[in-house]
């Protein structure tokens, strides 16, 4: 029985592309030169959707895909009601959700003003350590808010700390590590048991395989 996988597209689209390959799934069209978004298998028994990470859990939750592949940042973000499994760590696109602010300026005690494109991380890292914030929702560059003086830090996925640095501002508090994961939608994880377990299996093996370097 076939699978339908909703896969986020850009660097995770392409990072998975060789793991998805090990298991015998395969586009039936080069996505580098197609512009689908919906792509049949090689064999016939899968189809592949490329969407924004955002919308990768609402395609599992809502049954359009049975299973997503997608970073832990959107996972966290969808929020605590989420109807889907998570149930697999494919270890690649590691980084980490991280706080920062403008070089050697002490950011406040209260009233801190937090710029985000995730919102609901952001506000929950602050509201565990009892802070008032106030948060700004951005979809672009955060790093040039506190610059502007639109806040006095940002909330952001960290990797390298290089576009940190060029803007003048330093990493400060790890809020949780970030890499890719696999989901399941509730009713797929019974109706297409089977063919969910072999997916988690082949997937499990590939990892190990990229982990050893012999992934391409």
């Amino acid at each position: 029985m076939g699978l339908v996988i909703a896969l986020n597209k850009g660097r995770i689209f392409e990072e998975c592309l060789p793991l998805l390959a090990a298991c015998k799934i395969q586009p039936s069209d080069d996505p580098k030169k197609s512009r689908k978004l919906i792509f049949d298998s090689v064999s016939g028994g899968h189809k592949i959707i490329v969407a924004r990470s955002a919308d990768v859990p609402t395609y599992v939750e809502n049954g359009v895909a049975d299973v997503g592949i997608t970073g832990k940042d959107t996972i966290l973000e969808y929020g605590d009601d989420m109807t889907f499994y998570e149930r697999l760590d494919l270890k690649i696109g590691a980084c980490r959700m991280m706080t920062a602010g403008p070089v050697g300026v002490v950011e406040p005690e209260q009233g801190i003003r937090v710029a985000s494109k995730f919102v609901n991380i952001a506000r929950k890292h602050y509201q565990s350590q009892s802070k008032q914030v106030s948060i700004v929702k951005l979809s672009g560059a955060l790093e040039i808010a506190p610059l502007l003086g639109l806040s006095d830090c940002i909330v952001d996925i960290v990797d390298t700390g290089n576009t940190l640095k060029a803007n003048g501002l330093e990493a400060r508090e790890t809020i949780c590590d970030i890499s890719t994961r696999l989901i399941v939608n509730r009713a797929s994880m019974k109706t297409k048991f089977d063919a969910v377990q072999l997916l988690i299996q082949q997937l499990e093996e590939a990892i190990n395989t990229n982990e050893a370097g012999d992934i391409a």
